[in-house]
């Protein structure tokens, strides 16, 4: 199951953030966030979900881009860019929702 940190959709110029979930994200963290996935929406139209996998990888996930090639290099771009943005948003995905079945002993 996939755990949705944050959206944007470029059809109606909105941006979600599920603060009830991360809201404990340090605000410049969120505004981060907030840029990259309303600079993607810019750029090749659609829609783009981050989320967490059940292994706490962050996922990126696209809705009817106008540019689907376009979209695949933003995306590769992002990864590229704020490489170190999201493996720390792993991390804290491991550290605050990793589960019970990290603590059970056999």
């Amino acid at each position: 199951m996939e755990n949705i940190l944050c959206a944007a959709n470029s059809s109606n110029m909105l941006f979600y953030f599920n603060e009830d979930k991360y809201g404990i994200l340090p605000e410049d963290v969120k505004r981060e966030l907030k840029i990259i996935c309303v600079l993607y929406c810019a750029d090749v139209g659609g829609m783009i979900t981050l989320s967490f996998s059940d292994e706490h990888r962050l996922l990126i996930s696209t809705i009817e881009p106008i540019d689907e090639i376009g979209a695949e290099l933003k995306i590769k771009q992002m990864r590229e860019q704020n490489a170190e943005l999201f493996s720390m948003l792993e991390e804290f995905s491991r550290k605050f929702f990793g589960g019970e079945d990290e603590d059970i002993e056999a």
